[in-house]
């Protein structure tokens, strides 16, 4: 097994995997990156949601992460993933069972984010406000898996700004009033799948506009945000 053991850093080594669960991890690192330069239509995204706990100096920990695929520009039911994280029983300081644990099979939080990395692949991951779905998706694989993630991510709600100028607001509008802009009506508001799907609606629009204006692919898509960042942060 020597041969997956290069794969990881010093840091790595020292999470504590088992011999399978590194293997799991090693396999998804041997994975080809994604083509960012491919049509809209020739790619699978995956679209992601997270629940978190804010708790003093544990805040947004990784509670719950729902993903699902749009591949090819068509949203795919069974191409879907809902994991629940298991805190130990003693970190009561910051542990919050939720009502959608609750009625969930909680994994230990290695063995949920192994299912996340083997579900996502090196597809370009999506998210509503990107920036912190991806600092606690990244946090969480840092501290239990002992890598980091340098995987695209694109933040549906900077590049929806650009796109929908007639929209509601700017980057910092929140979800419900997209969703409401667009006669979009959620399965359960603030449940992970439920969530990503509602955002997987709004990808769907994303792309199409996008494609339209000239923006083609994912690479367009990253394009187009760091664009709009670099406006805002200019203006």
């Amino acid at each position: 097994m020597a041969w997956y053991s290069r794969l990881f850093t010093a840091h790595d080594e020292d999470a504590g995997l088992t011999a399978d669960q590194q293997q799991a991890v090693a396999a998804w690192h041997e994975l080809p990156a994604a083509d960012l330069k491919r049509s809209h239509y020739r790619t699978r995204y995956v679209v992601v949601d997270v629940e978190t706990t804010a708790c003093g100096a544990r805040a947004d920990r990784l509670l719950s992460l729902g993903a699902l695929a749009v591949t090819d520009g068509m949203i795919d039911f069974s191409d879907a993933l809902e994991v629940h994280l298991a805190e130990p029983l003693a970190d009561t300081e910051y542990t919050t069972i939720t009502e959608a644990q609750t009625s969930a099979c909680l994994m230990p939080p290695s063995d949920a984010l192994i299912a996340f990395l083997h579900f996502a692949g090196k597809a370009p991951l999506i998210a509503f406000h990107a920036s912190l779905v991806s600092r606690v998706v990244e946090g969480a694989l840092a501290e239990h898996l002992g890598f980091a993630l340098r995987q695209p991510w694109i933040d549906l709600a900077w590049v929806m700004s650009d796109l929908f100028r007639d929209g509601p607001g700017d980057a910092a509008t929140s979800l419900d009033k997209w969703l409401a802009h667009f006669d979009i009506e959620s399965i359960q508001r603030h449940h992970v799948v439920s969530d990503a799907y509602v955002a997987a609606k709004l990808v769907q629009m994303t792309i199409a506009r996008a494609a339209r204006k000239g923006f083609v692919s994912p690479a367009g898509l990253l394009e187009l945000e760091k664009a709009r960042r670099h406006l805002h942060q200019s203006g």
